[in-house]
């Protein structure tokens, strides 16, 4: 009996001291030094401008309710990552690596790049992409940077430490590479059980050295339902009895259970880091009409065929899921972000909500 009120106070006076801990971050300060971003096109915000490459959205109707117009942000307005910026306290939006200069890293740089995959080849049907290895090595030279500026790699990893890392990413490696047979034979020659494994264990190395680099607070992005994109749909239509093509959302069910599997490794192996993971699926698959969303199997842009450039986007952009054929409207971004900032319920995060990652 001893034994467990003795362990019942020491959990009391756990969740005591994280209540203190999120009462301090809940003052209005940034609760964090830094953000560094690595993905695809959900978090893009203009990396992909210089690259040959179709996967750009530098262009009108992109960024019509975006302060400054288009950026290459795949969205009318924000990303997912740009309001996670708000949410943390950020006064400005995360630069992209091409344009992150001198001390500006320090704040954070954003890497993520359209059609690029875990693996190398996934979406390079559309052009060039940095895949995740790639933004990795250019992760490598902001620390260096750091280094740099701040007295050496000691104090650039104590530094990192503080720093929120979120990672989206594999979409492309089922849209842009498994699931399309007549640019890709993978296929062919992998089981999806198999494929699955294969992204997991080479996001595994990434992660790990990411870690290695300094990072300790990484919150992964969960696979979103592209299996309802608006351009799946128009490509496959929607399963019988289904309003979306099932087998890519079974893909996506299956890569995100081994996801967490892996958050689950991570923090059993490195225990002076927290690696959490984010259910973008559960999120994105809720109640749409209760959100207040109209349409959901249609781009405000261009329906299921594309937003082209100068096109004519939809008024009521709030009552949309998405934006164009693949990518969210502001609005559905700012429920993404907010509930991957604060889970709104127990699933919504694993094992914590980017809220209070922030603040460990």
């Amino acid at each position: 009996m001893a034994c467990n009120q003795h362990k019942v106070w020491r959990r009391v006076a756990f969740l005591l001291s994280l209540l203190s801990i999120l009462q301090i971050c809940a003052r209005g300060d940034p609760q964090v030094p830094c953000y560094f971003i690595l993905g695809d096109s959900l978090s893009d915000n203009g990396n992909n401008n210089g690259l040959s490459t179709k996967a750009k959205a530098n262009f009108k109707p992109y960024g019509i309710d975006f302060p400054v117009g288009p950026t290459g942000r795949f969205s009318n307005g924000r990303t997912i990552v740009d309001v996670t910026a708000e949410l943390l306290g950020f006064g400005e939006y995360i630069p992209p690596f091409t344009s992150a200069k001198g001390r500006d890293v320090l704040k954070g740089v954003n890497y993520a790049s359209a059609s690029a995959g875990i693996l190398d080849e996934s979406g390079k049907q559309l052009g060039q992409a940095i895949p995740l290895g790639g933004q990795l090595k250019n992760y490598l030279k902001t620390f260096s940077q750091i280094s740099k500026i701040l007295g050496g790699g000691t104090a650039a990893h104590k530094y990192l430490n503080k720093c929120m890392f979120t990672v989206g990413i594999g979409s492309n490696d089922f849209i842009n590479n498994y699931f399309m047979p007549d640019v890709f034979r993978t296929s062919e020659l992998y089981s999806l059980d198999r494929f699955v494994a294969t992204l997991i264990d080479q996001y595994s190395q990434y992660l790990q050295t990411l870690y290695k680099c300094g990072a300790r607070k990484v919150a992964l992005f969960g696979l979103g339902p592209i299996g309802c994109a608006p351009a799946e749909l128009a490509r496959y239509g929607a399963t019988p009895g289904s309003i979306c093509v099932d087998k890519i959302n079974d893909a996506v069910v299956r890569f995100n259970k081994r996801l967490i599997s892996l958050v689950d490794d991570l923090n059993d192996n490195y225990k002076d880091a927290k690696f959490t993971y984010i259910n973008i699926l559960e999120i994105g698959t809720g109640d749409a009409t209760a959100a207040g969303f109209k349409v959901t199997n249609s781009g405000c842009c261009g329906g299921q065929k594309g937003c082209l450039p100068l096109a004519t986007p939809c008024k009521n952009r709030d009552e949309y899921t998405f934006w164009d054929e693949f990518h969210p409207t502001d609005a559905m971004n700012v429920i993404f972000a907010n509930r991957a900032y604060k889970a709104l319920t127990p699933t919504d995060a694993h094992p914590i909500d980017i809220s209070t990652l922030a603040c460990l």
